[in-house]
């Protein structure tokens, strides 16, 4: 079976970053990550060991010279040691456990350092997928010449419309090379003419090195929940600020607010950090209402909300995009992280519903047990961890259940 990832930087930008901020501030964490479908998809016979060979295979992809040159270029918030790190970063299948049971549902788990294993999940979710529709034969369906003008008309609407967006698509496309007939598909339409929009670039590195954009991404929500495994869920979000301020010193100033939900958030957000940061992202819960809660609060701080960007991710497709800038335009600078409606959107094939996580954290190698960690988004039911978790850190938090009482 051919190698499904053949270059280092085919991820997200946001797992390089974190990863400069683990080794910075917590270079001895040790983490582990499961992997959930949200569908309870039944996968074809062998599946977890076709996986297994393109994670061993994942070995011998080493960063390249020209990787490097690129980011250096165009990613100038990284400080130049983290370059020395990724010239001696290799892969480990040891890091992963992937089985199938009887009924064929799938398992995957990570575990190990938290700065080494940081650079499998995006990878691994990109394999799954991908691999899916080559096991199945839904690959076969896949056009890609109508899928370029397909996603030209998205584009069109997009920036016709004033939207500043990015692709976010890496871990849910349908292959790499749907994303890469998007990328370009984009960027061509964006090159075509003026508009009053602008594709800023893609979250898959070696893509926007191929194609001259500019990687986008900061953080995703694994870096607030293994901070609060490590020190509580009450002061993650002010110790996550903190960290990546120490790192990236005002740089890469989007702040992934919805880790453990608004309100604890809202009292870590003090005014030196809302003007630090240059804005914020939703990514869960309803995006007239999450920007509500934004602009209130830059006003109980006195800055205006029209000057601080806010990127809308939950989601995403081009009418739900089109909606938001309608409405959004006049409250803040609003943009547009699409993932799987650019990269996996071939009809009659279904977009998988796939996540790993972090789960369980620990400061140090030499700790002898780990601290479990959960997500609580603000979509109701979307909560990531086990249930005892959730609440243990839901009743920390006095959060409500799906009553209305604390739980």
């Amino acid at each position: 079976m051919k190698q499904i990832i053949n270059h280092f930087t085919d991820d997200d930008l946001y797992k390089l970053t974190m990863c400069c901020a683990v080794i910075d501030n917590f270079p001895r964490a040790q983490v582990k990550y499961q992997f959930t479908d949200r569908d309870h998809l039944v996968y074809p016979p062998g599946f977890a060991d076709r996986l297994s060979e393109q994670i061993a295979m994942l070995e011998d992809v080493t960063i390249t010279d020209d990787e490097i040159d690129f980011m250096r270029r165009r990613c100038s918030y990284i400080p130049a040691w983290f370059y020395n790190y990724l010239k001696g970063y290799r892969f480990r299948r040891e890091w992963t456990k992937v089985w199938q049971d009887e009924e064929g549902h799938l398992f995957v788990e990570f575990e190990g350092s938290w700065a080494d294993t940081i650079l499998l999940e995006v990878k691994v979710l990109a394999i799954i997928s991908e691999l899916y529709y080559i096991m199945t034969g839904m690959h076969d369906r896949f056009d890609y010449e109508d899928y370029y003008h397909k996603t030209y008309r998205k584009a069109e609407r997009l920036l016709g419309a004033g939207c500043v967006f990015s692709d976010f698509g890496t871990r849910r496309r349908a292959s790499f090379a749907a994303e890469e007939t998007a990328v370009r598909s984009m960027r061509d339409c964006y090159l075509s003419r003026r508009w009053e929009g602008r594709f800023v670039g893609t979250s898959n590195v070696y893509l926007a090195m191929k194609y001259d954009l500019l990687p986008v991404g900061t953080m995703a929500h694994e870096f607030v929940c293994a901070i609060g495994g490590m020190y509580g869920p009450q002061m993650a979000n002010h110790i996550a600020m903190n960290s990546w301020r120490n790192t990236f010193r005002g740089a890469l100033g989007t702040y992934l607010y919805d880790s453990y939900g608004w309100d604890i958030f809202s009292l870590n957000f003090s005014e030196d950090f809302a003007n630090l940061f240059k804005g914020l992202r939703v990514d869960s819960g309803d995006n007239r209402e999450e920007l509500r809660k934004i602009v209130e609060k830059y006003r109980s701080l006195g800055i205006d909300s029209r000057t601080k960007q806010v990127i809308f991710s939950n989601a995403l497709d081009t009418d739900a995009a089109l909606e938001i800038q309608d409405y959004a335009r006049h409250l803040c600078q609003p943009s547009f992280g699409i993932g799987t409606h650019f990269t996996n959107d071939f009809d009659g094939v279904r977009p998988m519903n796939i996540v790993i996580k972090l789960v369980a954290v620990k400061i140090t190698e030499l700790w002898t047990f780990y601290n479990d960690t959960c997500k609580l988004s603000e979509d109701t039911g979307k909560h990531t961890g086990k249930p005892d978790v959730i609440r243990r850190f839901m009743a920390a938090l006095h959060m409500p259940d799906a009553d209305g009482e604390p739980v």
